[in-house]
């Protein structure tokens, strides 16, 4: 069903698609017009992905700014990119006026220095400028490069009825009221209140006394990938930011916090991938081959110690050389427990659900690697007797190498990323290439030892 979906959807965009193309080329703005004005600017945006720059320019010229502005934050990097290259500092500072302070300093952000400040000067609203600039000086992965200006603040000293008079005013440049803030004379924040108790509270009584001061914040300096943590344990909507002197800053939204999440994912899947930049599809070859390159000659090293390994043990085989023939069997097989043992442990670093004595989940691990490890060793030692018809003796072999060398890939899979998180390195890196590698080298030299020792060539 969802795939019909999806489907159904795929062959929409391409019909309508289609028809702005055939407006676009007659002209016809007011029928290209009333077209857009039926759909969302997050399927518009989509629209434009599909279109040529040039037909994408003709778009967002026509529509007004409170519209394409919109369209912009939806546009993929790569098109958004183009597009503002074709904007003039003029339209750009058009745009931008029309949205939060966030999405405002996320989009001169992207800009170059150089025009980043022409776009600036050309603001109208001095409040929204000074804002924007404020939000450009926050790193983009702390709270105050995720938080927006815009919020409903309230002073603790004000009366119900002052205070409904003043939200008014205030509610008109927030897109979506998630919470009310209290905060004192100094502009710290106190906590928050509620937008019932504010209804049903007499006119005459004061804030302090309905305001909850139980309240979650998060520090401008804080982490992005921390903020999103919070905000997704405590399933909150939006999140204050403060200073270190506690003073109300902003606010964090929950759609900001889905970006975090989704290039966080995007970010730890590349490396598990073995890729160590941030690239897209649609990268130069130089900076493509930049990200790829360093893992495969790792993986290419580890391919020749592994085949030094083999080089080492042939001459020693004798009549045993149909050893060689399962190599790829224990290759594989480390490599997948190594994998999926350290993808384990690296999801739950991610979910703070695996706690910090490593030699306890070292030995969760062994004593699961034993289960699966006498479970694979048996299906093996029965196919390759009696299947392709090796010894009994060889036969075994391989299965206790199998054994030996399941417990060995679940060991280092488990105890890499955990290493690495305690020394601040991403341990997604260890998901990918280096866990395979590794495993690879270790399983081979594994497995002629145990041959070595049971077969006595």
């Amino acid at each position: 069903m969802a795939d019909e979906k999806e489907n159904i959807k795929f062959e929409l965009t391409k019909d309508l698609v289609r028809q702005v193309e055939q407006l676009i080329e007659v002209q016809d703005n007011k029928a290209l017009r009333k077209l857009l004005k039926e759909f969302h600017y997050a399927d518009i945006a989509e629209i434009l992905d599909e279109l040529g720059l040039e037909e994408a320019m003709y778009v967002i010229k026509l529509l007004d700014s409170e519209t394409t502005s919109e369209i912009l934050m939806e546009l993929d990097e790569d098109n958004r990119e183009k597009v503002l290259k074709n904007l003039s500092a003029q339209e750009i500072a058009e745009e931008v006026d029309e949205l939060d302070t966030d999405d405002a300093a996320d989009i001169i952000a992207e800009l170059p220095e150089e025009r980043q400040q022409e776009v600036i000067n050309r603001l109208e609203d001095l409040e929204h400028k000074a804002e924007i600039t404020e939000l450009l000086a926050y790193d983009e992965d702390t709270a105050g490069g995720l938080m927006a200006k815009e919020l409903v603040k309230v002073y603790e000293t004000w009366t119900v009825a002052g205070c409904m008079r003043r939200i008014r005013g205030q509610a008109k440049e927030v897109t979506r009221v998630h919470s009310i803030y209290v905060v004192n004379k100094e502009e710290k924040l106190i906590g928050r209140l509620s937008l019932k108790d504010l209804i049903v509270a007499k006119s005459d009584q004061k804030i302090s006394d309905l305001v909850k001061v139980n309240v979650d914040y998060v520090n401008v300096n804080d982490d992005a990938e921390d903020v999103a943590k919070i905000m997704a344990k405590y399933d909150l909507e939006a999140i204050p930011v403060v200073d270190d002197n506690h003073v109300l800053l902003g606010r964090i939204t929950i759609d900001d916090i889905v970006d975090v999440l989704k290039e966080e994912a995007e970010k730890d899947y590349q490396l598990a991938a073995g890729i160590t930049k941030d690239v897209e599809a649609d990268d130069s070859i130089w900076k493509l081959t930049l990200a790829r390159l360093p893992w495969l000659l790792i993986g290419m090293f580890g391919g020749l110690g592994a085949a030094s390994i083999i080089e080492y043990f042939n001459e020693e085989m004798g009549s045993f050389i149909v050893l060689l023939s399962f190599v790829p069997l224990i290759q594989a097989t480390a490599g997948n427990v190594g994998v999926q043992s350290s993808a384990i442990v690296v999801q739950g670093l991610a979910n703070n659900a695996v706690d910090g004595n490593i030699v306890k989940r070292l030995f969760k691990e062994f004593f699961l690697a034993v289960v699966n490890g006498l479970a694979i060793a048996l299906v093996a030692l029965i196919v390759t007797h009696f299947v392709f018809g090796t010894p009994y003796i060889v036969s075994f072999t391989i299965g206790i190498a199998l054994i030996s060398v399941i417990i060995m890939a679940a060991i280092i899979g488990t105890f890499i990323p955990i290493f690495l998180y305690k020394r601040g390195i991403d341990p997604a890196v260890a998901t990918g290439p280096f866990i395979t590698t590794s495993n690879d080298v270790f399983g081979i030299l594994t497995y002629f030892l145990i041959a070595k020792l049971i077969l006595g060539f």
